[in-house]
């Protein structure tokens, strides 16, 4: 955090809390951090089920293949999750951030090995401020040699995303890493260790754009993490059993300050630091269990609901958000549902725009692409529609191994004078043998000369 004095950042040391917010955290950290480390291993027909290969151009996400001329899935994924974050923002607030962030869920990891190795707040605070020991040193030297190992096997995990894992692994094993590799896991590792062990909430406060962007997605019925000024002003010492009119039930012990991970004091209103992580709610709570007194002092709620009044959930643009969103939503359900795994590319020979045979005839030559995105091999037909000629190709069908992209030169011929335009529009056709529903196709041009233009010959 930045003193507001010096402009220096001041060293926060959150104290550990325990209670039913922090249950629910432990919780999520869990299964985020196992899907996380998992997903990379499971394996589906023998392939890694998340796989995106960069050099071979492809994304494996389950059973679907996504190749780069499918790149508008990306696109519309993008902009689904912006619209969703914002209903989400202005429901419940930066729910996400508190929960599920993954700077969020490290950073967690990472102090809580700094608690196991160096004590709570107030040790850890003792521990810096104290000489060099050959106990501070080796404490030190556990906490960043857990620090990083765990910075390795996540910045592993992340390049077994890029990099097939038992390949990666059998790599690591034999000391026969790329420069690539090297390279990844080395920066991914300084970063994660560099991040959540030194800069930890400057990258909420600073560089993440989401804290401050979120008064313009905030409203009075968003969900947030308040203090009841109403209920606990004026502030004051208490213990159990105490009752006084003229004071509230705040006691003033700075719990939920010094829980805090961005070190802000909630009962200040609500502010862009707020991670919405509810560790003053658990610490606050369990004072007011001892004083005797009603939890929920602080807690979460609306601006509305804290000062007395009452939630709406259903507003304009909560409504707007759920219907931009269903639509995105349709609209990725139905490109997916009718996606067809063939795509086909037709270009003309750049050589001779046509050419005359010994016969007299016209022929127009053309490269065919046709790409089986597919996981299966294929067999397919081509066709055209649009024109009467003679299609002049080394084979019909062709075979297609599954992510191959089969090239083939064929030449159009027609009869002189069947055609009146200069130019004359049509379909390459490619179509599965197997299931004619899975077809694909694009329009091309059949150029004839002018009158008195001449043309090369071709043998035939």
């Amino acid at each position: 955090m930045m003193s507001q004095e010096s402009g220096k950042r001041t060293k926060i040391y959150p104290k550990g809390v325990s209670g039913r917010f922090r249950t629910v955290r432990w919780s999520v950290n869990a299964i985020l951090l196992g899907i996380y480390f998992i997903l990379p291993w499971l394996k589906l027909d023998g392939r890694q089920v998340l796989l995106f290969d960069v050099p071979g151009r492809k994304f494996y996400i389950f059973n679907l293949i996504i190749w780069p001329q499918e790149v508008y899935y990306l696109a519309l994924l993008l902009i689904f999750l912006v619209i969703a974050l914002f209903i989400f923002t202005a429901v419940a607030g930066r729910l996400w951030c508190g929960y599920a962030c993954p700077q969020t869920v490290f950073t967690d990891i990472f102090l809580s090995i700094e608690r196991v190795i160096e004590g709570d707040r107030s040790e850890r605070m003792k521990l810096d401020s104290g000489s060099w020991t050959p106990r501070k040193v080796l404490e030190k030297t556990l906490k960043h040699g857990a620090w990083l190992t765990f910075s390795f096997v996540t910045a592993f995990t992340f390049v077994a995303y890029f990099v097939r894992s038992d390949l990666l692994l059998d790599r690591l094993i034999t000391l026969n890493l790329t420069p690539a590799n090297i390279f990844w896991l080395g920066f991914f590792t300084l970063t994660t260790y560099g991040d959540c062990g030194f800069m930890r909430e400057l990258m909420c406060l600073v560089p993440c754009p989401y804290g401050r962007f979120q008064s313009a997605l905030f409203d009075q019925d968003t969900l947030i993490i308040g203090y009841d000024a109403k209920r606990g002003e004026p502030r004051g010492p208490m213990k159990k059993g105490d009752f006084r009119e003229d004071a509230g039930d705040c006691v003033d012990c700075t719990l939920c300050v010094q829980v805090c991970p961005t070190g802000i004091d909630i009962r200040d209103g609500l502010q862009y630091e707020c991670i919405a992580c509810a560790q003053c709610i658990d610490a606050c709570n369990m004072v007011m269990k001892k004083i005797g007194r009603e939890e929920g002092l602080i807690r979460y709620g609306s601006l509305r609901s804290i000062t007395g009044g009452v939630t709406r959930v259903l507003r304009p643009r909560v409504v707007v958000y759920a219907v931009v969103l269903a639509i995105m939503f349709g609209a990725m359900v139905y490109k997916i549902w009718t996606r067809v795994p063939l795509d086909l590319e037709v270009l003309r020979d750049r050589a001779s725009l046509y050419q005359q045979t010994r016969d007299g005839r016209l022929s127009n030559v053309y490269t065919i692409k046709a790409m089986n995105m597919d996981r299966l091999d294929h067999r397919y037909m081509i066709r055209i529609e649009g024109i009467e000629a003679d299609m002049i190709i080394g084979s019909n069908p062709i075979s297609v191994r599954s992510g191959e992209v089969y090239q083939t030169s064929l030449a159009l011929v027609l009869e002189k004078g069947r055609l009146n335009r200069r130019v004359n529009r049509f379909l390459f056709i490619i179509e599965d043998i197997d299931d004619p529903r899975v077809t694909a196709s694009r329009e091309s041009t059949f150029l004839i000369p002018e009158a008195g233009e001449k043309h090369a010959m071709v043998f035939n």
